[in-house]
């Protein structure tokens, strides 16, 4: 039998390969996230190892997470590091000046940090043997007005030594010139770096020169790195972070994991559809194959094969087909891991034992599964059925069966998502959205093969009259076999299903939002960075001074716990305003009014928030602070803004300005909301705006219109990843089609032979398959288009308890997805279609 199967399995070669297409996608994804994740991982464990002093001294570290940046730097005393050098056992200690918060730009005013999302990072130079740069070319930097530039950044924007950089941090923007190039020793993660000298970098990148963002400490021989963090802490008391250099290399990598992650999971996801619709190609490839192989298989057990050995024999091949696909990757990736971005070279290249196995156990698993229900049918096709070449294609268990079991998990899904819109707690609802999704798709695709005949004489109704003959014949083989017919649209419908519901919840996010800035912004301008971090004082004070521009508002941010009267301490971030907020945003209040929320002391919170957390206007909250400190507020007003302040943030914090900078002195504006003054028009004031942030490349004007682009556009990344997403479906399904239509040409040579016989043309033949194809491909179309929008009316109900009551269907989107349909079925008959005219007639006639 193995000698048979493997002698089947290389003739044969040809009628796998679209298989292994899919198979190939699905463990692609699998097999290089892990690839990525594990490579990226080791080379920045080596950086960080390879970097971190012996003992670092940090900032005291408290559990606030900040929600949003605020622009201000931590920083410790720059005398501890004389304090430090005292300590016995210290061989060095240094002062560490950076900042992450800076923009720099060149002489043309073009920005010189990456686009990648990596940071620009302004720091003071010093040389050690653990420096990640050396210097290549010119000379360090001795002085206010000379700054060095990593080589990666200088050749991406073709900066040489004598050019010259603005940078714009915090305290405000200064010009250097460069005067030498450092390259990295290991690799470069993507980052820009400036370097300064330490007095400078204090100054400029901290606004004071007793400051250090930390200390960096070396130890003396003999003295290992935890004996000298206790001998720190004994000096220095408990007011500061210290780690040793693997605690600090084990708290950078935990960073960058959180951010890996979501890239892994993104790949993963994808690895996921991939999978999901792989499967249904598959078990319609192997359905067909066997269906062909009819006779072989009932030769074999004839000769004594039982049906464990037939069964055995399909999952071999299906074995084989996983393996090959999955090394052919394996070797595949090694060659593309360039293409994600960052400097990792080839010689880094790491293959953990856990991403071979995985991605074989998904490439191998996937194609054994997706093949047991075929093999367990072709086991049961009794030998002399077999070779009187009876149909096996429609053996197996009847319809009923599936419509018992696909109303059975309809049904739950289908209470699920009624609880889901019944649900009044996010939580709640969205695991119960979950599970609707899951159950309802599975019923869907279960119940498939039996919508297919109702469905498909309704969408292949006009082809008699339209197409004649030809028509009649197209829609009666998409008829033939409904469990063929229904695992090919399936493929189909799941990638649809994802965009019809994903457009529905993003439509409705947009119009959402549309109508909360509508409600709620009512300034003629907002100034805000382009990635929403806050910007230097100076930025505001240009502002000021522009022409035309009147009142003048600036919104900041700070992170901050509240302690509320249930018990709850909950983490969140207040904003920050000036007296001034009515004339630039419309607040509606249940209690209270913007002069006591703003007043000093007080907080305005959403009145829902304060509801469920048994707060009210008198109530004095405890709030913890960034740096450990503790203060007390007193709820002074309550919002009713439908869902939040129309910022986003838990409970709608808001208050004055002189509060917020008593909690948080160093902070930066995060936006400025400018009216024009008396007798400017809107279109100068822009333009004046405009004119007088041009040295600030960062920072954008944007009136009503930009501000709902705005936010529809970050709603449209993720709209993207899904559209990616489909798309990948939607490949790997056209796939599905083409396999069937091919499968099936094969499967019906003699019938085709003989249609041609009695007169069907080649064009009549070709038009017949791209009707039938077409009329699959809008089945699968109709049927996630339907359950795609069910799943979006529920991710509705679920976004309504966070304020965004809005619903909105994309009509366009869903016209545009049926007449995609269409151009898939097409495109997917055409090969089949062309083999199956360029048939023999005799040949096929005669074809067993």
């Amino acid at each position: 039998m193995l000698k048979a199967t493997l002698r089947s399995f290389l003739a044969h070669k040809g009628r796998l390969v679209l298989s292994a297409l899919a198979i190939v996608l699905s463990v692609a994804f699998v097999a290089g996230s892990l690839v990525f994740s594990d490579t990226v991982t080791r080379t920045f464990d080596r950086l960080f190892a390879s970097t971190s002093a012996d003992v670092q001294v940090n900032p005291k570290q408290d559990s606030l997470s900040e929600t949003v940046p605020t622009g201000a730097v931590e920083t410790v005393p720059a005398r501890l590091a004389r304090q430090i050098r005292s300590v016995d056992g210290v061989a060095a200690a240094r002062i560490d000046a950076a900042a992450e918060n800076v923009t720099v730009v060149d002489d043309r005013n073009n920005s010189v940090g990456p686009t990648s999302g990596a940071p620009t990072i302004a720091t003071n130079w010093y040389v050690t043997d653990r420096s990640p740069v050396r210097l290549t070319s010119g000379h360090a930097p001795r002085g206010s007005g000379e700054a060095l530039l990593d080589a990666d950044t200088a050749d991406k924007k073709h900066l040489r030594i004598g050019d010259s950089l603005t940078v714009l941090a915090q305290p405000g923007s200064f010009t250097v010139r460069i005067v030498g190039i450092a390259t990295f020793r290991t690799t470069n993660p993507g980052a820009a770096l400036v370097f300064l000298d330490t007095a400078t970098a204090q100054a400029k990148l901290l606004g004071a020169t007793d400051r250090a963002t930390s200390i960096s400490v070396d130890a003396a021989p003999g003295v290992s790195d935890a004996a000298l963090k206790r001998r720190i802490a004994r000096q220095l008391g408990s007011g500061y972070d210290l780690k040793t250099a693997s605690e600090q290399a084990t708290s950078d990598a935990a960073d960058l994991g959180s951010f890996l992650d979501v890239i892994k999971y993104v790949m993963l996801g994808f690895a996921g559809i991939a999978v999901l619709v792989g499967i249904f190609l598959i078990v319609n490839t192997f359905s067909m194959l066997i269906a062909q192989r009819t006779r072989e298989l009932g030769l074999l057990r004839a000769l004594g094969a039982d049906r464990r050995q037939v069964r055995r024999s399909v999952l071999t091949e299906a074995v084989l087909l996983g393996l090959a696909a999955g090394i052919g990757l394996a070797l595949g990736l090694i060659r593309l891991m360039s293409a994600f971005g960052m400097n990792l070279k080839s010689t880094e290249m790491v293959i953990g034992w856990g991403t071979p196995v995985a991605a074989f156990a998904v490439g191998v698993g996937v194609t054994f599964v997706a093949a047991y229900l075929p093999s367990r049918r072709a086991s049961r096709v009794s030998p002399m059925a077999a070779l009187t070449d009876a149909e096996i294609a429609g053996a197996g268990r009847p319809l009923r069966v599936r419509a018992v079991a696909g109303a059975v998990v309809g049904v739950a899904g289908v209470a699920a998502l009624a609880g889901c819109a019944a649900a009044t707690k996010t939580a709640s609802a969205s695991l119960l959205l979950m599970v609707g999704i899951v159950l309802t798709l599975l019923a869907t695709v279960i119940a498939g093969p039996l919508l297919v005949r109702p469905v498909i004489r309704v969408l292949g109704g006009a082809f008699p009259a339209v197409f004649g003959s030809v028509g009649r014949l197209s829609q009666r083989n998409a008829l033939r076999n409904p469990r063929r017919t229904g695992a090919t649209a399936a493929a189909l419908m799941v990638g649809l299903a994802l965009v019809a519901g994903m457009s529905v919840a993003s439509a409705s996010m947009s119009k959402s939002f549309d109508e909360q800035i509508d409600k709620t912004l009512g300034a003629d301008f907002t100034v805000q960075n382009a990635n929403f971090t806050p910007f230097p004082e100076e930025v505001t004070d240009k502002i000021r001074a522009t022409e035309g521009a009147g009142l003048v508002v600036r919104q900041r941010f700070v992170p901050l716990a509240v302690r509320l009267p249930d018990g709850k301490r909950v983490k969140t971030t207040a904003a920050g305003y000036e007296a001034q907020l009515d004339d630039v945003a419309h607040i509606t209040y249940s209690q209270g009014d913007s002069a006591a929320a703003l007043a000093p002391g007080k907080v305005a919170m959403d009145a829902e928030f304060a509801k469920e957390h048994h707060a009210r206007v008198g109530t004095v909250v405890p709030v913890d602070l960034p740096g450990g400190r503790t203060d007390r507020l007193t709820v002074a007003a309550l919002t009713d803004q439908g869902g939040g302040d129309g910022f986003g943030m838990s409970g709608g914090l808001f208050m004055g300005m002189g509060t917020l900078e008593k909690f948080l002195p160093d902070g930066q504006d995060s936006a400025v909301y400018v009216n024009a003054s008396p007798g400017t028009g809107a279109d100068v004031l822009r333009a004046s705006l405009e004119k007088a942030l041009d040295p600030y490349p960062q920072v954008q004007v944007r009136d009503l219109a930009d501000y709902k682009k705005l936010v529809h556009d970050q709603i449209a990344v993720l709209l993207y990843l899904v559209y990616a997403l489909v798309g990948l479906a939607i490949v790997i399904a056209v796939l599905g089609v083409v396999n069937t239509l091919a499968l099936s040409v094969v499967e019906r040579t003699r019938e085709i032979g003989l249609l041609r016989a009695i007169g069907l043309s080649r064009r009549q033949l070709r038009r017949m398959i791209r009707l039938e194809s077409v009329v699959i491909a809008v089945f699968g179309a109709v049927l996630g288009l339907t359950l795609g929008v069910v799943w979006g009316l529920a991710i509705h109900e679920v976004l309504a308890l966070q304020g965004m009551e809005a619903l909105a269907i994309p009509w366009g989107t869903i016209v545009a997805v049926v007449v995609g349909s269409v151009v898939v079925g097409l495109a997917a008959a055409l090969l089949p279609a062309l083999r199956a005219s360029r048939m023999n007639v005799l040949a096929a006639i005669a074809h067993e």
